[in-house]
């Protein structure tokens, strides 16, 4: 069986390839899309099906602090799950820092495909990294992630933010082997934790 995690480095959709390998992979045809509540959100959450196949379907989860039984029973049905992009703290401490940590990680670890975009990649190892450009304080914060990728840091936006020297510290920071510097509409495929495919580009960056 094993697990699938998808790490993208900016806004949806899908890379083409990636999609495709990511829809062969879904145990149901129901995809939740965890995101936080903005305005536009309604309009905005279409893309992130947009390569999938019209039986794929939504179910849309906004972030908050608590969920209801409601909610975790209809996440527990899905058979993928894309995590979206924005404020990287907030997806973290909506996320990481509740019940849908061990949600995730369950359906993760049951073979259930997992993607992250932005934000939603930025929180997926188990360190997660924030760059100064994605926080008030303007300096790079390392935060607990999900633990969906062990013994690696990410970056994102990795071209267009420059984050080169970021993701080196990173990398020496958390003594980590690896780090992986995702840029804008470029994407990643693991499976079982180990780099599969690339779509676009993506940096390696090792110690």
């Amino acid at each position: 069986m094993g697990t699938h995690l998808f790490l993208f480095g900016s806004s949806p959709p899908f890379n083409e390839q990636l999609s495709d390998t990511f829809y062969r992979h879904l145990s149901t045809s129901k995809v939740a899309v965890l995101y936080i509540e903005r305005e536009g959100s309604d309009a905005y959450i279409p893309k992130y099906l947009e390569t999938f196949p019209e039986e794929v379907s939504l179910f849309p989860l906004a972030l908050k602090q608590h969920y209801t039984n409601e909610e975790i029973k209809e996440l527990h049905q899905c058979g993928g799950i894309i995590i979206g992009g924005g404020d990287t703290l907030a997806y973290r401490r909506f996320i990481v820092e509740t019940e849908l940590n061990q949600v995730i990680r369950s359906l993760f670890e049951r073979g259930v495909p997992v993607a992250g975009f932005s934000a939603g990649a930025l929180i997926s190892p188990d360190t997660s990294v924030v760059s100064p450009k994605d926080n008030v304080t303007e300096e790079q914060l390392f935060e607990k992630g999900l633990g969906l990728l062990p013994d690696a840091v990410l970056s994102a936006h990795y071209l267009e933010w420059e984050e080169q020297s970021c993701l080196k510290q990173a990398v020496e920071k958390t003594e980590v082997s690896v780090g992986y510097g995702i840029a804008d509409r470029s994407g990643a495929y693991f499976f079982n934790s180990r780099l599969t495919s690339i779509e676009g580009y993506v940096h390696i960056e090792y110690i």
